[in-house]
């Protein structure tokens, strides 16, 4: 799993989305922070829908790390408890 290169595409992947929508905006003569707002609050909820794959794919990457994270703590506390290693 490469969680760190799929949550920097998805964060850049929704930046560049409010950045084109931003952008397209600017060309029809919207003032630059008009766009920019407007250009938040439209391309981030629909990125959630067009990026459906990479988002899933962080999530999934969080949750098996989370577990791993989870498996490794509890070994930790069975050691410092003086229980032997569950084999």
């Amino acid at each position: 799993m490469h969680l760190g290169r799929d949550v920097t595409l998805y964060v850049l992947a929704r930046l560049g989305m409010v950045a084109a929508t931003t952008a397209l905006l600017m060309l029809v003569h919207v003032p630059l922070l008009v766009a920019l707002a407007v250009g938040i609050v439209v391309a981030l909820p629909l990125s959630l829908f067009v990026f459906k794959g990479m988002r899933t794919r962080v999530a999934e990457g969080l949750n098996h790390r989370a577990a791993l994270r989870r498996t490794e703590r509890d070994r930790l506390r069975a050691q410092l408890r003086g229980e032997s290693p569950a084999v």
